[in-house]
């Protein structure tokens, strides 16, 4: 069996009409389940510990980059492969660079079940999957014991696990979400940079960074913010996820 996992927000009217057209094309494919809407008074850890007691075959987080971070944190321990069906275009970076179309189109991509593991992103005790963020000023990376970086000029670190489509790297750099590595991007206003790259810019792949900052939070997925500090770490190959041809790995 497959369960459906409505985010809050699609609760409101304007959301019925698309709904029901991706509930009419699950049902031509095949993919009919259960559907569970999220709410107030409707717990995700709650409602993924009970499903996956039924034996549920997939997982699937209808709604957006918000809905994907909650239920992956709830889901994490499970062996049940995640699906998506990213509902507009708005915030869903996550869904995009797995490939996966938006809304109806979403439902091919489910019955295709092209199910790939990928890496996750620990930040403290919380999940993440496409980057963790933090500006630059006050900020200093503990990479290992002997080897810190303090950044003192404006502008922003990303540790990135898998590529959002919005994010701009420099040409020829490829971040692979099954490698066992986190890449370490340090965008600076500066002429120079810390590695010896190219101006503006320093990129470095890791397993494990100690994130501090004083005045900034660390953003996980452009969504949940963790105070410092924060030590990010990588789970390799720790989600079943179903992607489409199009992912960017």
């Amino acid at each position: 069996m497959n369960i459906y996992i409505y985010d809050s927000f699609l609760n409101q009217k304007k959301y019925e009409r698309i709904l029901a057209q991706i509930e009419t094309r699950i049902t031509d494919l095949g993919l009919n389940g259960k559907i569970a809407r999220l709410s107030v008074m409707n717990n995700i850890n709650e409602v993924v510990s009970r499903e996956t007691k039924n034996k549920v075959k997939t997982i699937i987080a209808v709604g957006n980059d918000q809905t994907v971070n909650k239920i992956v944190n709830a889901m994490i321990d499970c062996q049940v492969p995640l699906g998506i069906i990213p509902i507009g275009k708005e915030n869903n970076n996550i869904a995009q660079a797995l490939g996966i179309d938006f809304e109806e189109a979403a439902c091919e991509i489910l019955s295709a079940r092209r199910i790939t593991k990928i890496d996750v992103g620990l930040a403290n005790n919380t999940y993440f999957l496409l980057q963790a963020t933090i500006v630059n000023q006050n900020t200093t990376l503990e990479i290992s014991q002997n080897y810190s970086i303090e950044i003192a000029d404006k502008g922003e670190t990303q540790i990135i696990n898998l590529l959002s489509p919005n994010i701009n790297l420099p040409i020829k750099t490829r971040i692979n979400p099954q490698d066992g590595l986190l890449e370490l991007f340090i965008k600076t206003k500066a002429t120079k940079n810390i590695f010896n790259q190219a101006p503006g810019y320093s990129i470095l792949q890791i397993k494990k960074v100690l994130i501090k900052n004083t005045k900034f939070p660390v953003v996980l997925d452009n969504i949940t913010n963790i105070s410092s500090p924060v030590e990010i770490s990588l789970l390799k190959q720790k989600l079943s996820v179903i992607v489409g041809r199009n992912r960017n790995f």
